[in-house]
């Protein structure tokens, strides 16, 4: 791994870490602000604005059942100053009796004692009527017992229930709620409605509307009532105001007295009795207030004795169903933080305070559950602020870490003279400044790639990992435009280089060079994996006009080290291919027209002595000296045609037995070793024949140098010992070794050796000729193959030449065939 790559690393963690600190600390924040608000009622008053805007909102039937008898003010006009006496009230009840009331309830009270109490209650014996009792507020309690007033003795006994007619206010001062019982810890009482809807659903009372035996669904709604009724319990539940609340039947009290109402309008029905009259006012504000204004009590009871009859009631939801479902809406954010971007969080955010308010409402209106929103609102408000700030002051920071780092690392390009930038002001001044800085590097930076690549003279392509050209230097777009080509951009490479045929593969394989021509031209394509070696390595391709040029793919990362895209480069080696046949043409002058001379020089010498015309000394010696020197002209040029060929000609690569060329050798270096008295030997390991991809002709010519630099270069009656090995290891290998007994090499003359004529014993061994090219000539062979060579010498102790080449993977029966033959 890189330093680079190491470094971003390191930067990167810290800054990950921080984001999830920091969004755990905004969640952590979150559920508090859910828990304050449900268990401290931070949103009460927020939440009672909601529910009452939500009863606005639906129009909710009214039972006709209920028949609101008015104590209005046209009745105290026709009948005198209230209170009554008692006798009206039973000419009422006998009324309403004669007209078919299945029940009559009283919302006035009657705790008082009159001349008529007797009269009345023989009338509310008729029908099953309901008289309210007078229970004192709990914050009057002076002992914690609350007093409890019944009407007087001969109603209370005529009645068939009694009940309380509190209607209890929340801190804003409306009625949202009733509680069915209320009592102190001795003893509790029911509601005035409670009595008449046991009545009714016990069959006791029938109405005309109301199914009995009741629904299934009415069933389930009243034991949602009553299963929190038990001891010490309230049963306090919503009630569902409208603006149909005060659209009950309605009729006035002395309508009813003069027995001017249909009978047909009372018959089965309730008929609830109450105050109406503007000038006794029990009125009452509720959720509906600024719609209908204060609503009569009677028409209050009128609504909880409805809402019981058609399991309407509303139940708040419990304190933990509050929190789990505040939750989630700000989890869904919180989440939305995580994954979203900051356009898509802010959009998050209202979607998600119209689907809780939708969510409440839903409830509300179907299953007739208050759960309160504003908890899950306030804290999706506040979250998202909260998130915004840390997420922006988070960001500044890292911003501002990363940007200082980029200005105190030093500028490698040349840059223009300027005035020192002061990064002074406030934060966002010198974030600003810094910012401006580090654009400004970019944009030179991509100048400077740019201009880099325009002044590269070979064309050059940059491509994706999909082969798709994203940029061309000025070179590649002229050679596009010499073929009539239309621009790179856009393009796939293989498209681009679609015309160029294949000449041959760097790589000197020949495996590899029958693989590329088999499948040209989709090594072209930078997509395909299998032929990324090969373009990596290049290959020689033509063009139409004959051009030939090298082609080479070199794979683009980033600072992580992953492959990003790819870098086309074409050469023109037009030029070079020229200048190699005018070596091959040179190479061919050197070794016929320029041999042919010596070679002349060397046969007239040798038909003259033949002839014995050479007898004369002086004419002898001279003869042998022009026959030494032609012969030692055709040597070096010999040598130096070998040379060149083993350095420019292409190798006929085959798999060929190293031992067997060694043995080879041997046998044609064996006459001038016998002529020493020099022993050659050849030591094998094992059975193996050391197996190299190798041109068998150059090879065994560099182990005929070798064989032979060590006869020259030894005394007689010496030995010479040739051993080959295989050696495993990353990449076997072949090793081939080549120890003389001779004058050995001094160390300083040891790293010139492979040099071109280069003698080292001219002096002190004047009768070995050489020109010093043969062991230029085994370095050139042995690098070709792609080994190595190196020598270990010492003076008068003898000389270790060492070839290390490639092994090649043999079948068995190859080798079989090898050594038969």
């Amino acid at each position: 791994m890189s330093v680079g790559v190491r470094a971003s690393l390191r930067r990167g963690r810290p800054a990950g870490r921080r984001f999830l600190f920091e969004w755990l600390g905004v969640a952590c924040a979150g559920v508090a602000i859910v828990l304050l608000s449900v268990l401290t009622h931070w949103t009460l008053s927020a939440d009672s604005l909601v529910y009452d805007r939500f009863l606005a909102a639906r129009e909710r039937p009214v039972s006709p059942d209920i028949v609101v008898v008015e104590i209005d003010n046209a009745s105290v006009a026709a009948l005198g100053r209230w209170p009554w006496p008692r006798s009206v009230h039973a000419q009422l009840v006998d009324q309403l009796a004669k007209a078919g009331a299945a029940a009559i309830v009283y919302d006035v009270l009657f705790t008082e004692p009159s001349p008529d109490d007797a009269r009345f209650g023989a009338a509310l014996r008729e029908r099953p009527a309901f008289l309210p009792v007078l229970l004192s507020p709990a914050d009057e309690a002076a002992d914690g017992r609350r007093q409890l007033v019944k009407p007087v003795a001969p109603l209370a006994a005529a009645a068939a229930g009694l009940g309380h007619i509190n209607l209890e206010v929340d801190n804003d001062g409306i009625v949202r709620s009733v509680a069915l019982f209320e009592g102190d810890a001795q003893q509790r009482w029911p509601q005035l409605m409670e009595p008449l809807w046991r009545a009714v659903r016990d069959g006791r009372i029938a109405l005309g509307g109301t199914a009995n035996p009741p629904s299934e669904a009415i069933r389930h709604a009243d034991a949602q009532i009553l299963r929190a009724a038990g001891s010490g319990s309230e049963a306090r539940f919503l009630l569902p105001f409208s603006r149909t609340t005060q659209s009950y039947r309605k009729v006035s009290f002395a309508q009813v007295l003069e027995g001017r109402v249909p009978p047909d309008l009372l018959r089965a029905r309730v008929a609830l009795v109450g105050v109406t009259a503007s000038g006794l006012y029990d009125r009452f504000a509720t959720p509906l207030s600024g719609t209908l204004g204060p609503v009569p009590g009677v028409d209050i009871h009128a609504l909880v004795l409805d809402t019981l009859l058609t399991g309407s009631a509303i139940e708040p939801a419990s304190r933990p169903l509050v929190v789990l479902a505040s939750l989630v809406p700000l989890a869904l954010l919180l989440a939305g933080f995580l994954v979203l971007s900051p356009l898509r969080t802010m959009l998050l955010l209202p979607l998600l305070v119209l689907v809780t308010l939708a969510a409440s409402a839903a409830l509300l209106y179907v299953a007739r559950l208050w759960l309160a929103p504003v908890p899950a609102i306030l804290a999706l408000a506040l979250v998202y602020p909260l998130w915004g700030w840390r997420r922006l002051e988070m960001t500044m920071a890292y911003l501002r870490k990363e940007l200082k780092q980029l200005a105190d690392e030093p500028y490698l390009l040349p840059e223009a003279a300027e005035p020192a930038r002061e990064f002074g002001g406030d934060a966002l001044a010198q974030q600003m400044a810094l910012m401006a800085q580090a654009a400004q590097r970019l944009q030179d930076m991509r100048r400077f790639v740019w201009d880099s690549l325009d002044s590269v003279p070979e064309p050059l392509l940059v491509a994706d990992l999909q082969g798709v050209v994203l940029i061309a230097n000025h070179a590649a777009r002229a050679y596009l435009a010499g073929l009539s080509e239309g621009d790179a951009e856009g393009r796939l490479v293989q498209d681009v280089f679609g015309d160029l045929a294949l000449v041959k593969p760097i790589d000197p394989n020949p495996e590899m060079l029958a693989f590329a021509h088999a499948h040209w031209p989709a090594p072209l394509d930078p997509a395909l994996g299998e032929y990324t070696g090969l373009m990596e390595r290049g290959v020689e391709v033509r063009a139409r006009d004959g051009s030939d040029y090298l082609l080479r793919y070199a794979c683009c990362t980033n600072a992580q080290g992953q492959g990003v895209g790819w870098i086309a480069g074409l050469v023109d080696v037009t030029a070079l291919h020229d200048a190699e046949r005018q070596r091959e043409d040179a190479l061919r002058l050197l070794s016929h027209d320029m041999r042919s001379p010596q070679a002349s020089i060397v046969a007239l010498v040798e038909t003259e002595r033949e002839r014995g015309t050479l007898e004369a000394a002086p004419v002898r010696e001279v003869m042998d000296r022009i026959e030494r020197y032609a012969r030692r002209s055709l040597t070096l040029a010999d040598d130096f045609v070998q040379l060149a060929r083993a350095e420019s000609q292409n190798y006929a690569l085959e798999p060929t037995s190293l031992t067997e060329l060694a043995i080879d050798a041997s046998d044609e270096v064996w006459p001038q070793a016998s002529a020493k008295q020099i022993q050659i030997e050849t030591a094998f390991d094992g059975e193996e024949l050391g197996w190299i991809n190798a041109d068998r002709s150059l090879m065994t010519r560099a182990l005929v140098n070798l064989l032979n630099n060590a006869v020259k270069y030894s005394p007689p009656k010496t030995r010479i010992v040739c051993s080959i090995a295989v050696v495993e290891g990353s990449g076997p290998r072949v090793i081939c070794s080549i120890r003389d007994q001779g004058y050995g090499i001094a160390l300083e003359d040891q790293a010139k050796l492979f040099e071109p004529f280069r003698r080292f014993h001219a002096g002190q061994r004047p009768e070995v000729s050489g020109a010093g090219l043969g062991m230029a000539f085994v370095k050139t062979v042995v690098t070709r193959h792609g080994g190595e060579i190196h020598v270990e010498s010492r003076v008068d102790q003898g000389t270790t030449v060492t070839m290390s080449l490639p092994a090649l993977d043999v079948p068995d029966d190859a080798s079989d065939d090898g050594r038969s033959a």
